[in-house]
């Protein structure tokens, strides 16, 4: 069902899980800033308590996110919640592995997977993910403007629209209720979303698992000099089991604003930094109109800044 982005798409079901006093939503420390305002929001109003869950640091086995992520569950336990590809950080977690033991526990499972279609192959039925909220506008090269939120049939009960529209009393018995309430909502523009399947034909007529390879090594060229040049080394090793065309990569102490706002000013670089857990990281996404001459002014560039700044 198609939502502007994956934050409203997955406030739907944070908001309309029927949620009590002291019940637990679980997270790891590596989510994005919008969804845990979600879910602390959520949980203002029902007494609900959003856990994060800390992560070794670096990272090296993704068993071990999954032994130290279920070794938090409680009786009280809920919600799973976590990226598919973390925003600040990067990193492709071991969501098969998570959704499979958070469903032996009986917990509902909420993906974020804002960075994952396009960038790694998303096979929704397989996973057994009851909730999971995509964006098409980034990896998948579609406009800006769309998403979508997945639900399991059999849990699509459970979800309240966040607004009540024509939709809420669908003209169509044989319909969706799902997507009539989720869509059938008002004057709306639906031209990113009536563009998708176009972006999806042209991935595959551009045989985008190769691209994807092609921009993986830049991603991986990036990190190993990047690296070098500050000494400090990756979140996680280099694997693809960890990432894809995406890689944080940690910077020495400094002002993150003035970094991008100099790499953007002097070089005509647009790229995030953000700090995390204190540490400033910088986070390089390689796509498929990337090339190597971009990865060489970036590291140039970052070279002459943080050797001003000492």
């Amino acid at each position: 069902m198609y939502q502007p982005n994956v934050t409203q798409a997955l406030n739907i079901p944070a908001r309309s899980l029927p949620l009590k006093e002291g019940d637990e939503i679980l997270a790891t420390d590596h989510e994005y800033g919008a969804l845990e305002r979600t879910w602390k929001f959520v949980c203002q109003k029902t007494g609900a308590v959003y856990k994060t869950v800390t992560l070794p640091n670096p990272l090296d086995d993704p068993e071990d996110v999954v032994k130290v992520m279920m070794a938090a569950v409680t009786p009280r336990t809920k919600v799973l919640f976590l990226s598919h590809i973390t925003s600040p950080t990067a990193v492709t977690f071991p969501i098969e592995s998570l959704i499979a033991k958070a469903r032996e526990a009986g917990l509902w499972t909420m993906i974020d997977g804002a960075h994952a279609p396009g960038q790694v192959p998303v096979d929704l039925h397989g996973l057994g993910v009851d909730f999971y909220g995509g964006n098409c506008h980034k990896w998948l090269c579609s406009p800006k403007g769309v998403g979508f939120l997945y639900a399991r049939r059999d849990l699509q009960h459970l979800l309240e629209p966040l607004v009540i529209s024509w939709g809420w009393e669908a003209r169509d018995p044989s319909g969706s209720k799902f997507i009539d309430e989720n869509e059938f909502q008002g004057t709306r523009d639906f031209s990113a979303a009536l563009a998708v399947p176009d972006a999806i034909q042209f991935q595959a007529d551009n045989d985008w698992p190769r691209v994807r390879e092609e921009c993986h090594a830049l991603a991986q060229l990036a990190r190993a000099q990047i690296s070098e040049l500050t000494d400090l080394p990756p979140l996680t090793p280099d694997s693809e089991v960890w990432y894809s065309q995406m890689a944080a990569m940690p910077l020495p102490p400094g002002d993150e604003v003035a970094l991008k706002r100099r790499l953007y000013d002097e070089y005509q670089i647009e790229i995030p930094v953000m700090v995390w857990q204190g540490q400033r990281y910088i986070r390089i996404s390689a796509q498929g109109y990337n090339t190597r001459a971009d990865v060489d002014k970036l590291v140039g560039a970052l070279g002459e800044i943080l050797g001003s700044e000492r």
